[in-house]
């Protein structure tokens, strides 16, 4: 059988109970690159097959599949953070469903999550921000044309952008063009829950030039929005005057 598993965005405790104990079961995992902390490899049996997916096409992925699960053989996709955002298994699972493949799919913590612990930060505010949009910028993947950075930021929402600190530029320009402004709090965390995590604090005005200075060039999100500044609302779900389930208010 043929398990996904979501670890942590970098620490190996992060990594929920049942991926750790399918790795440690496993006759083969296949890892995704540098993404993950080897650490997590540590956990493997001594005789377990190790493949770095970083230097295999799709194809070759799935031939590893195959032959191991003609030998009867446990197979470990290690996927970091999350398989379900930007972990391309779609296309693994719908080759596993045409061939009777069975697999499953075991959760991890995105390193979206990472980030907003980094920075000591909640994307959701009262009276600042109620939507969180998860995207990247256009590069050699495109991106659908209703999609494009600068259109969604017209929202001028909570955003986390994957993938892109290495056109940061241009991330800049398409922002300023929605509606956010050069004084718009934002942040850069690189490689999130590492050890060597780093996190940058900005606006976007000045996102572009902190990213240069700081030397950063991949493995780092891009996060955008007010919910970084220091204004909002106390939540009603707390708020002594407002009812709730369990709880009567004093508007009651």
């Amino acid at each position: 059988m043929v398990h996904f598993v979501g670890a942590g965005p970098g620490a190996p405790d992060l990594i929920t109970r049942r991926g750790a104990a399918l790795l440690q079961k496993a006759d083969c995992i296949i890892y995704a690159g540098s993404l993950v902390n080897p650490a997590l490899l540590g956990l493997a049996k001594a005789d377990c097959a190790i493949y770095n997916s970083a230097e295999m096409t799709l194809e070759q992925v799935l031939d590893v599949m195959r032959q191991m699960e003609a030998a009867g053989k446990i197979t470990v996709r290690l996927h970091t953070g999350d398989p379900c955002l930007y972990g391309a298994i779609r296309e693994q699972m719908d080759v596993l469903d045409a061939e009777g493949v069975p697999y499953d799919d075991t959760p991890g913590v995105s390193s979206f999550c990472g980030a907003a612990a980094a920075l000591n930060a909640e994307y959701t505010l009262p009276t600042v921000s109620q939507t969180v949009i998860i995207t990247r910028m256009e590069g050699r993947t495109p991106v659908p044309e209703k999609e494009k950075l600068a259109s969604l930021a017209a929202h001028g929402a909570t955003m986390v952008i994957f993938l892109s600190i290495g056109l940061v530029d241009k991330v800049q320009e398409a922002l300023l063009q929605g509606a956010y402004t050069p004084g718009t709090p934002a942040a850069v965390v690189y490689k999130a829950t590492w050890p060597e995590e780093k996190t940058v604090r900005c606006t976007v005005g000045t996102l572009a030039e902190s990213v240069h200075a700081a030397g950063i060039t991949k493995t780092a999100l891009i996060v955008v929005g007010d919910f970084l500044g220091t204004r909002y609302e106390r939540s009603r779900l707390y708020d002594p005057a407002f009812t709730t389930e369990f709880r009567k208010g004093a508007d009651a």
